[in-house]
């Protein structure tokens, strides 16, 4: 059996018992392999530990039961778990946040919107007390208001332009070293948070590929799961995803377009040699 065969079979196997929870030595007896060889061939071909593939399937089933208002007590034995606090932990480690803060949907959370011209489109920018939530291209305003809305179906949103959202936007307009602080207020998994700091480090007029992102978080088989880590960045331009291409130097796809993402690294790369 090669190495492609030995790990669909192991995903086959951890999506038919992930309510069993197998730990790795299970996993290996049921692919006749090492816990050491699997562990490394696993992560090689699926970009993640046979741990965390088993984690995200048990999140998915997890936020399924929520839906359907059970407890969370319920939800942590149906979904194969010991107790509410290993369910807690899952969803720490992978969503960004507690069960009854997903539960709730942000129920208790205040968010401002505002739409913008930037030099690139129209935009949406959502701020909550602690900073920046969303921030997205809006060619179609009231699409991009049901998308923001979707992502916090439960909290209470008022269209107001407030100071956390002027200072972010100040980055269409003003010089970059003499900017009020930026604040951002993100949820995600741990690992897209380290992709979106990586990001934040690339400099102006800069860019990387998904495979170099991967080394600096030090993942370096992890690009595919970079990629889809750069699709979900929720602050457009000040989270700079624009700046990632393929390691063939081709563009590549972009949320918000093609031709946008590279309007964009023109417009910086113009603004950096102002500054030369």
């Amino acid at each position: 059996m090669n190495e492609y065969a030995r790990i669909e079979k192991a995903i086959g196997f951890l999506t038919d018992h992930f309510l069993q929870q197998p730990d790795l030595e299970e996993l290996a007896r049921q692919l006749h392999s090492s816990p050491f060889h699997l562990q490394r061939m696993f992560k090689k071909w699926a970009g993640v530990s046979p741990k965390k593939f088993l984690q995200y399937i048990s999140l998915e089933h997890a936020k399924s039961l929520i839906r359907q208002d059970l407890s969370l007590t319920d939800v942590s034995y149906e979904t194969g778990l010991s107790g509410s606090g290993r369910l807690h932990d899952l969803f720490i480690n992978i969503e960004g946040m507690t069960p009854g803060e997903y539960k709730n949907g942000g129920r208790e959370l205040n968010i401002n919107f505002s739409f913008a011209e930037s030099p690139f489109g129209n935009i949406i920018v959502a701020s909550t007390t602690k900073g920046i939530c969303h921030l997205a291209f809006a060619d179609q305003e009231k699409m991009a208001l049901y998308e923001l809305m979707a992502l916090f179906p439960n909290a209470r949103f008022k269209q107001m332009v407030d100071t956390i959202q002027q200072n972010a936007l100040f980055i269409f307009s003003q010089d970059w070293n003499d900017l009020p602080a930026i604040r951002l207020h993100l949820k995600g998994t741990g690992f897209q948070l380290k992709v979106w700091e990586a990001l934040l480090k690339i400099p102006l007029g800069n860019l990387t590929s998904y495979s170099a992102i991967a080394n600096a978080i030090g993942n370096p088989g992890a690009a595919r799961a970079v990629g889809s880590a750069v699709a979900c960045n929720p602050v457009a331009f000040l989270i700079p995803c624009h700046r990632v291409i393929q390691s063939s130097g081709i563009i590549g796809g972009y949320h918000w377009g093609s031709n946008r993402k590279k309007a964009m690294i023109g417009w910086e790369s113009s603004k950096l040699d102002q500054e030369n």
